[in-house]
């Protein structure tokens, strides 16, 4: 028999990767980027337990394309957390993996010189870097848990998870959410659905076993206790869903399956019909409910970058615009700062005694 006629026909190679555990050794945890990554989930995890007043706000690019914009943005994130942070709890989005819809970039893990070259584990190791360096910072990120082998090498580093609007129904990435480390955000489906994150947060909160890789690369069986730190992510659908009306049926439905009630509202997405324009409005109008008595929202996300709106990927990558998405629309760095200055006066004064209410 020919194996070659039955195996891979469709493959056209197999490159074999550093192991976890080879690219943790070249780019090792610190004491102090531990320090923040622990001190993130645990805060995450405090606001879902109403131990904690503040609201947490997952903030950042579409995408991460450009390290050097990154950290940029992130000093500037930084600063501004430390001026907000006894209200806004500030998270910033390091999104590396893009699921699409057709075809398109995936992001830079996938493809990080931008070229279709596919250098993956580069871009793990670019990843990971620029993961650290924010933790040194002392700046908590959050990402999306899009690969079920890439959490293995740079999970021990993120605070926040979200399983997107795609995936929430996979079972794979409830199995994934179930072992996480972090709190995982759920996005309601892309048509708005709410029950596939409904029966998602159960399903994460249970254990689970499946086949996955341990940190030296062999394939394992992973076998989880369960996330109890699962939650709704509002994104829209084919209307938006962060108004009273939506938010009061997903705390019934949250609360018909003895699920704590616990929303976060993407501004972005659906909420905003993708127009980075409409981020504020839906931000203020959270904001507005919390004030008029909403006890159930408990984070928001924010699609930002240093420059407004998207770009499309050029030929010429030195044609590429500085901070600027070459995914979705973003609002750029002055607009992010009103946002989040503007819901930190206002809610400064009123949080505190939310928990105690």
């Amino acid at each position: 028999m020919h194996s070659n006629l039955i195996n891979n026909v469709n493959v056209a190679a197999q490159d074999v990767l550093l192991t976890p555990e080879e690219i943790k050794q070249r780019l090792p945890m610190t004491d102090t980027a531990e320090t923040t990554v622990l001190e993130g989930r645990r805060t995450v995890q405090r606001i879902l337990d109403r131990q904690d007043h503040r609201v947490f706000v997952v903030v950042g690019p579409c995408s991460i394309h450009d390290i050097e914009a990154a950290r940029d943005y992130a000093r500037r994130l930084k600063a501004l957390a430390d001026e907000i942070g006894d209200t806004l709890f500030v998270i910033m989005r390091v999104y590396f993996e893009k699921p699409r819809t057709t075809v398109g970039w995936k992001g830079l893990i996938n493809d990080p010189r931008m070229d279709d070259s596919f250098r993956i584990e580069e871009g793990l190791q670019v990843a990971r870097g620029l993961l650290l360096e924010l933790a040194e910072m002392g700046l908590p990120s959050g990402t999306e848990a899009l690969d079920p082998i890439s959490p293995q090498y740079i999970a021990d580093l993120i605070a926040w998870t979200a399983i997107g609007a795609r995936t929430t129904e996979s079972q794979t990435h409830r199995e994934i959410a179930s072992g996480l480390s972090t709190p995982v955000g759920f996005k309601n489906g892309t048509n708005g659905n709410l029950e596939v994150a409904i029966n998602a947060l159960q399903s994460a909160a249970r254990s689970h076993s499946f086949l996955g890789i341990d940190q030296f690369g062999r394939s394992a069986i992973i076998r989880t206790t369960g996330n109890r730190y699962g939650h709704m992510v509002l994104r829209g659908g084919d209307r938006p869903n962060y108004d009273s009306v939506s938010i009061a049926l997903c705390e019934k439905a949250l609360r018909e399956k003895k699920l704590p009630i616990n929303v976060v509202v993407d501004c972005s997405h659906a909420n905003s019909f993708k127009d980075p324009a409409m981020q504020p409005l839906v931000m203020r109008d959270c904001v507005h409910q919390i004030l008029e008595g909403n006890q159930s929202i408990v984070g928001l996300m924010i699609e930002s970058n240093l420059g407004w709106g998207s770009q499309s990927i050029p030929a010429d990558l030195s044609q590429l615009k500085y901070g600027v998405s070459v995914t979705d629309a973003c609002v750029d760095w002055s607009t992010t700062e009103t946002m989040l200055r503007e819901a930190h006066a206002k809610l400064k004064g009123v949080l505190p005694g939310r928990l105690a209410a």
